[in-house]
């Protein structure tokens, strides 16, 4: 890993400068003696703008050493705050390699189009913001590929995120994107006759929304002239200039596309010359795309139906169709330039694969005073670079120290994983929630995604909302906003259009007419297998995400550097350095906490066996060859060099150098060695050590060639021998199948039983309830069951420990009105999906007396029931109440009647719908009036709990036609039970209690 050094000489200046001028050498072979000598170090915040250019180069140029001699891949990670500069860093690290690297008349091109790659990117995908008069619009990561010479030979870019909303609106103060601009600027009057515009950005409405056309630190008419030369060196030719430039002009047209309601409120275009324009620049049907921007097509049961626009969803369509032109548009200009960058290897031949040099400009953070979807995004890919820093810098530099044994004090840092987790987290993160309210069917809206945000985030330390603030903080927070504290500060944001964002829907209609376009560039752009494919295109965040995560792993597989760009002030100014802004920025990247880990630290790291290759010349004990562990070589070799004990460390499997100048020196001691060797080996390896090696490199690849191939032959011939043994066996088994296990078919049925488990692994049941079981074969028949007993156990055992102690007790109670009722009592099953419940009355409605009068005897389950006179059975209501030891029939503030568990006797009641039942008690307790004849509402639920309760779940009696309960005083009451068609309950002639109850259909 390599940063920006914290200062730079004045030798530095002098000697990098001569470099990208071709100075000479001498000063290029000295500069890290002259760097680590010179003590005139100068702070970098504190230098002007060509000095600060060259800790680009110092970065370019060890991560170009890197590759070169240690052939591995390298990346530079460009990071900072919008407007902090990392495009023009980008553009001065290609410039560094178009000047150092080596040249040849394919490199050249090759070198052109990288550099020329930046002006059209930048004039398609740039604008002027609050913060930037340049600030990229779309992340860009850039590949360069270098063959074995290190040549540049080829180049690939990945482009993230364009923001498309802005070719509609832009905030107060900015712009459009560059192009537009700078065609109506710098276009000449031919090309802009041909394309329907005229110069002055005022006539078109996507170009004034900010009140920002123009800006007198942009010259748009040179920039105009550079695109175009940028163009023609990327083998654009002028008829695909020409298209290109007719959809930016269509976009403008489309801007200018009015509409009008008529009589029903249906949209109707009024500016006919624009759809002319489109027709013609898009080569389309004018009355198509006319008709495409009123209507609205719905495929509905395989019939297509024609719905017309109001005003304001015929703006949203013209709206989404100019951004879908403009991002699509976009994404074919970057593969254009990819093929154009395409390493060719015909044309550069080499005997060694090519390496991979990236680049990584994307935008910086941003905080505006309106800040939305597209600021959510950018925020967030902030937040996934700030956690690679961390876990490419910080974490690991100080979990190398600890691996190899280093004596170390941990650095203590902000790990910004909890931020990133929020937003992208599975099913819980801010994405996830956005997705799940995009796809969701009913009426979802920004305000429903807000508060699906508070309910499901609400307790992350890092959100907040005008609901979740407290008194304070919501004066500074809209209803329609939430706020995240980010690694780099807090920033409140806007849900307004987060949906709309996110889906970034084209009605149907208007795709078609664009898959029916005549543009080649529209043709390759709308895809027609888009009209057929039934599956939901993933959402704009999602693909964000997920084109993040492959980033990072591109990063992650890189030796990577970095550059942390400092935003020196908020004014656009030079010369003038804001110390609290620069401040915070230091702060917020973590470079305090690198600069500990770096001044506590050491400045270089090699594996023994690198050093010792490197620098085992220096030694006369190691050189020519070292026999030893390469761990004792580096012990020889450092004592010999005359290290100190304080300037180096040894490791496990590294050495650790503390200081520069010990590296230095160590390196100007081997440039002397080498020399030495090589005058005094000069004429022998021109000589007779060249011939006697290339003699015996000849003769080792005969030797080498005839036991190869004989190795192969031998192989070959062993793998046929092999094959055709297994075929016999396997044929031979075959026939002897049905025969009892023998050598001649132990094989085939040992295959058959290892097939049948393989496909029994791979179909196991998902669940309990799957009964599928794959048919064993007849050896396996008694293994086969007894897996199966056995795997039927563990998801019997794994369900039963996922289950939580509510639901165990509501299985409990469910599994004992089983029992009583399954089969027994007609209206069991309305009862089985309903839950039961703690009770059915709280303690507010039953009458404090009451309760004062149970004094500490718990009520454990209330339920509202009708009670039945023992003699004129009239119906009266009343709660009954089950404590830890008796039912309690309450009627207001009277306690009317208390049945000890231990006097009820048992419980009957009917096997039809009706919800009656009759609680039998002990005729020789005084105290009691004999039995009570209840109805509720929840029969089974409050039989169940009372059987439970009362430990009187067997004595539960269910009858059919009557039942005969004890009135008082000897006497009996009996309960005529009737089958009809509705429920009624009323005194019979006969003086019986008669129910007529409806019978259900199944029980």
């Amino acid at each position: 890993m390599k940063f920006l050094p914290t200062c730079m000489s004045d030798s530095w200046w002098k000697n990098t400068s001569d470099l990208l001028q071709g100075g000479k050498q001498e000063r290029k072979r000295n500069r890290k003696k002259q760097a680590s000598r010179d003590t005139s170090n100068k702070p970098w915040l504190h230098a002007g703008r060509r000095k600060s250019w060259v800790f680009c180069y110092a970065i370019a140029d060890n991560s170009y050493r890197s590759l070169r001699t240690e052939r591995k891949d390298q990346c530079i990670l460009i990071s900072g705050e919008s407007g902090a500069g990392k495009t023009e860093a980008t553009k001065k690290i290609l410039q560094y390699y178009a000047v150092t690297c080596p040249a040849s008349q394919q490199v050249e091109t090759v070198k052109d189009r990288l550099l020329q790659s930046n002006p059209v990117l930048e004039a398609f995908g740039n604008a002027k913001t609050l913060r930037n008069d340049n600030s990229s619009r779309f992340g860009k990561y850039m590949d360069v590929q270098f063959d074995y010479r290190g040549a540049p030979v080829g180049g690939h870019i990945l482009n993230y995120l364009l923001e498309k909303s802005r070719v509609v609106h832009q905030n107060h103060g900015e712009r459009n994107f560059h192009i537009f601009y700078q065609l109506l600027e710098g276009g000449e009057e031919d090309l802009l006759r041909r394309l329907g515009l005229e110069k002055s950005p005022q006539q078109y409405h996507y170009l004034v929304k900010g009140h920002c056309a123009r800006v007198s630190s942009i010259n748009d008419k040179n920039d105009w002239k550079i695109v175009r030369r940028a163009l023609s060196i990327i083998s654009f030719n002028d008829n695909e200039v020409e298209d290109l430039l007719s959809i930016v002009a269509s976009v403008l047209h489309l801007g200018n596309v009015q509409f009008a309601a008529d009589e029903q409120g249906n949209a109707q275009v009024t500016t006919e010359n624009q759809i002319k324009y489109l027709a013609r620049l898009l080569a389309v049907e004018g009355s198509v795309l006319r008709d495409a921007l009123i209507h609205k097509k719905i495929i509905a049961k395989g019939e297509e139906l024609i719905s017309p626009l109001n005003l304001e969803q015929a703006a949203y369509a013209r709206d989404a169709l100019a951004k879908a032109i403009y991002g699509r548009t976009f994404s074919w200009l970057v593969n254009k330039v990819n093929k154009s960058l395409a390493y060719k290897e015909g044309e550069f031949p080499g005997w060694r694969s090519t390496t991979v040099l990236g680049l990584l400009d994307i935008y910086g953070f941003e905080v505006f005073q309106h800040n939305s979807f597209e600021q959510f995004c950018i925020n967030y890919c902030n937040e996934k670079l700030q956690q690679l820093f961390i876990e490419l810098t910080l974490k690991s530099e100080q979990e190398e120290y600890e691996s190899e044994g280093i004596a170390w004090e941990p650095v203590q840092y902000f790990n910004n994983k909890i931020i990133c987790d929020l937003v992208e987290e599975k099913f819980k993160g801010i994405i996830s929630i956005l997705d799940e309210e995009c796809l969701r069917p009913g009426d979802a809206t920004d305000t429903t995604f807000l508060e699906k945000l508070e309910e499901t985030v609400k307790n992350h330390p890092h959100f907040l909302t005008h609901k979740l603030a407290d008194q304070k903080t919501r004066k500074s927070l809209g209803r329609e906003e939430f706020r995240l504290l980010h690694y780099a500060g807090e920033v409140t944001y806007s849900v307004a259009g987060f949906l709309d964002k996110n889906n970034d829907l084209l009605f149907r209609n208007l795709k078609e007419t664009m898959c029916n376009s005549e543009n080649p560039i529209i043709n390759q752009c709308f895809d027609r297998t888009e009209l057929t494919d039934k599956k939901r295109p993933e959402t704009a965040a999602t693909q964000f995400k997920n084109s993040l995560s492959k980033l990072m792993e591109i990063l992650m597989s890189k030796e990577p550097s970095y550059i942390r760009c400092i935003k020196p002030n908020d004014a656009k100014q030079a010369d003038r350095f804001d110390e609290v802004l620069i401040r915070h920025q230091v702060k917020y990247l973590g470079l305090m906490e690198n600069l500990r880990v770096r001044r506590a630290g050491f400045a270089y790291r090699r594996k023994y066996e690198v050093f010792l290759q490197r620098y085992k010349s220096l030694c006369p004990e190691t050189w020519p060859t070292w026999d030893g562990r390469p761990h004792d070589g580096v012990a020889v070799l450092v004592k010999h060099l005359g290290y100190k004990q304080e300037e180096y460390k040894m490791g496990r499997t590294k050495i650790f150098i503390r200081f520069p100048k010990t590296l230095f020196a160590t390196e100007d001691a081997l440039e002397v060695r080498k020399q030495s060797l090589a005058t005094k080996m000069q004429a022998t390896w021109r000589g007779f050590y060249r011939r006697k090696k290339f003699l015996h490199m000849k003769h080792s690849a005969i030797a080498i060639q005839s036991w190869w191939r004989g190795t192969l032959g031998r192989r070959k011939a062993a793998k046929r021998k092999w094959a055709v043994q297994t075929i016999r066996r396997f044929i031979k088994g075959f026939i002897y199948r049905n025969h009892p296990r023998c050598p001649e078919n132990e094989y085939f049925l040992d295959y058959i039983r290892f097939s049948f488990l393989m496909n029994l692994k791979r179909n196991l049941p998902k669940n309990v309830l799957d009964k599928s079981w794959p048919t064993p074969p007849p050896s396996l028949c008694e293994a086969s069951q007894l897996l199966r007993q056995l795997c039927m156990q563990n998801m019997v055992w794994t369900y039963c420990k996922r289950i939580s102690p509510e639901w165990k007790q509501q299985l409990e109670q469910k599994v004992i009105a089983s029992e009583i009722f399954k089969g027994k009592k007609d209206n069991y099953p309305q009862s089985v999906p309903r839950l039961f419940i703690n009770t059915r009355l709280g303690n507010e409605e039953i009458n404090a007396k009451v309760l004062q009068a149970l004094e500490n005897e718990a009520i454990k389950y209330a339920v509202p029931v009708i009670k039945y006179d023992r003699k004129g059975y009239k119906a009266r209501s009343r709660q009954l109440l089950l404590t830890q030891n008796a039912v309690i029939i309450v009627e207001d503030s009277k306690i009317k009647q208390r049945i000890d568990y231990a006097n009820l006797t048992g419980i009957s009641v009917s096997s039809l719908s009706d919800n009656l039942f009759v609680l039998h008690v002990h005729c020789e307790d005084n105290k009691q009036k004999g039995d009570v004849v209840l109805q509720s509402d929840h029969v089974i639920e409050t039989l169940t709990k009372t059987a439970m309760r009362a430990d009187k779940v067997n004595n539960i009696n269910i009858n059919q036609g009557s039942i005969k309960f004890t009135v008082g005083q000897g006497k009996e009451g009996v309960i005529d039970f009737i089958s009809g068609s509705e429920l009624l309950i009323a005194k019979a002639k006969n003086g019986h209690l008669t129910v007529v109850a409806p019978r259900l259909n199944s029980r």
